[in-house]
């Protein structure tokens, strides 16, 4: 039986001072933004996900983040090494969680860098961004970790957003979707799907042909419904005003075999 855990980490009290690089910064309101992430937090739940809490990390304004810090393939779990240095930090208590998961730990050695939102894997194809936070020796290190346990990566240029997962995701059938002006090489996805919006993107599979989307996609919403999928859409705009998505806010976890 395949797993449905989720590592999700409380907002930090420092939230609004978080990191902004693809766009115009706005003042992120904490305390709306820690009831968007209890709401997010209630819909993996409702859908049969085991959430479990990270320790907060509250000097770190972006922890909240967490698909950042680790990227998990079968029971191994490859602790990053963020592309921002102020966010490298963050990983610590991910570390530990993980462990007590039962996985097997690597991590991610200088020089190389590596987001987790950098990451997107669909089936045994691992999709990784070399951009803005992952750089070549990361792509090399996450090579190393999982291709000898049969992943296949493939290493895609990101440079109109700040992640891979900020321009694309997958649907459960294995589309990758996106909003054509942020995708760097549609071509590069056997099956590629336009969106009409940049956060409809942005799908995280709860299972069972739903799809936890933004509320600020409802024209995707509406034709990924059409195409036969059921989005579950929260509202997560105090998160979209940092770069964050539906993806960021929580790592699934799939593949942990008791």
């Amino acid at each position: 039986m395949p797993s449905k855990k989720a590592l999700v980490r409380r907002p930090s009290p420092r939230l609004a001072e978080g990191l902004v690089t693809h766009i115009e910064r706005e003042k992120a309101d904490v305390e709306l933004a820690v009831r968007q992430w209890e709401t997010y937090v209630e819909a993996l739940r409702t859908h049969g996900w085991e959430t479990i809490e990270v320790d907060p990390a509250d000097d770190c304004p972006d922890s909240v983040f967490v698909e950042d810090t680790v990227v998990v393939y079968k029971n191994v779990a490859l602790i990053t090494r963020p592309g921002a240095a102020s966010r490298r930090e963050e990983t610590a208590g991910v570390e530990e969680a993980v462990a007590r998961l039962g996985c097997s730990v690597n991590w991610v050695w200088e020089p190389g860098t590596l987001d987790g939102g950098d990451v997107l894997k669909i089936g045994d194809t691992i999709y990784v961004g070399r951009g803005g936070r992952t750089n070549a020796a990361g792509v090399q290190q996450l090579r190393a970790a999982f291709e000898p346990l049969g992943a296949r990566i493939v290493a895609v240029p990101v440079s109109k957003v700040l992640h891979l997962k900020s321009a694309v995701t997958a649907l459960p059938d294995g589309t990758v979707i996106g909003h054509i002006p942020k995708v760097d090489t549609p071509s590069l996805y056997p099956r590629f799907l336009p969106v009409p919006e940049e956060s409809g993107g942005h799908v995280v599979l709860l299972g069972g042909g739903k799809l936890l989307m933004a509320e600020s996609a409802p024209k995707t919403a509406e034709l990924l419904g059409d195409l036969g999928f059921e989005p579950v859409v929260v509202d997560i705009s105090e998160f979209e005003k940092l770069e964050g998505c539906v993806t960021c806010l929580s790592v699934r976890l799939r593949e942990l075999y008791a």
